[in-house]
């Protein structure tokens, strides 16, 4: 009996690009006999026909389904989505822009025969993007390695393919505030990874901007450490420790030379400094409890207003 694989596709305004990803990857698919394909994509709200081209496709192909979102839920939410609705024995998410490279996938499907839970791509260079951009995706991944307690391979990307086991594991933790790339390295198992140059867009622009991307690098970090609240205990020690030596050398001097007027420029000083150490403080404490909010509202993590999921599946929704 053949392998089955489901390909899960999250789209958010990918109407110009969807079926030109279908055919390309189609390509690759049909030169792999000993698996059954079928795709999922799942439209996160988008605002173009990438639906109706969804319904077009799965009105052609047996083999494409769809779920479709009551808005734009996020990239997160779609990836789980998809999660949640395909049975198959392996499953890929790969982005629909093509910046995923489809001839990838026999090389990863091999890795996964050689016993291997998953087998992830890993960008090693990141041409078309500004320097900036590049800098901070770097800095983020030392940064969360060196803060939280899972690794991840710096360039790692969602392009992946997994075990059924896997799969399961990964939907066991239902958090509203997901960070994919965290989870996947969090509950363990082997990973093979493949390095692969930067792919540009096939057609479209990206759909991350800089400070999206900046959110979504506090929210992972603050998914899967405590460490910056562990920072503000150490700051705060090593402030007040300072404020005392300072408080005991001011009665010293005014106890052996009398009282002198302090400088303006370094009071100013001390009370701007300790104002930002407060309102830094302050942000960091608000993020871990703005998480605390979101998973206490238990609200679910998608709406599907339209599905075709095929042999009369009912679609799942976004909790568990």
């Amino acid at each position: 009996m053949s392998t089955t694989v489901d390909i899960i596709v999250p789209c958010y305004n990918e109407e110009p690009g969807l079926n030109l990803f279908y055919e390309e990857t189609r390509k690759v698919l049909d030169t792999l006999p000993d698996y059954r394909f079928s795709f999922l994509f799942v439209n996160d709200g988008s605002r173009d026909g990438t639906l109706r081209e969804m319904r077009r496709l799965a009105a052609l192909h047996a083999e494409v389904h769809y779920l479709s979102f009551s808005r734009n839920f996020g990239k997160e939410a779609a990836m789980y989505a998809g999660l949640r609705n395909v049975s198959g024995d392996l499953v890929i998410i790969m982005d629909a822009d093509l910046q995923h490279p489809p001839a990838m996938i026999p090389e990863m499907l091999q890795g996964i025969e050689e016993g291997y839970d998953c087998a992830a791509a890993r960008r090693t260079s990141r041409e078309g993007e500004s320097r900036i951009r590049s800098f901070f995706s770097r800095a983020f991944y030392r940064l969360s390695n060196r803060l939280t307690d899972v690794t991840m391979a710096e360039g790692a990307v969602d392009f992946r393919v997994m075990t059924r086991r896997m799969v399961n594991a990964i939907l066991e933790l239902s958090e509203v505030e997901r960070f994919s790339k965290g989870i996947f390295a969090w509950v363990g198992f082997e990973t093979k990874w493949y390095p692969y140059e930067n792919v540009e867009r096939a057609v479209g622009t990206t759909k991350w901007s800089f400070m999206g991307l900046f959110r979504y690098a506090i929210g992972g970090i603050t998914s899967f450490s405590i460490a910056p609240l562990r920072l503000v205990t150490g700051t705060g020690f090593v402030i007040s420790l300072c404020a005392f030596i300072y408080i005991l050398i001011t009665l010293v001097q005014t106890l052996l030379f009398g009282i002198t007027v302090p400088g303006y420029v370094t009071l100013l000083c001390a009370v701007l400094f300790l104002g930002g150490i407060i309102e830094l403080s302050v942000g960091i404490l608000g993020e871990y409890v703005a998480h605390i909010y979101l998973e206490a509202k238990d609200r679910p993590l998608y709406i599907i207003q339209e599905a075709r999921l095929g042999r009369d599946r009912e679609p799942k929704g976004g909790k568990v």
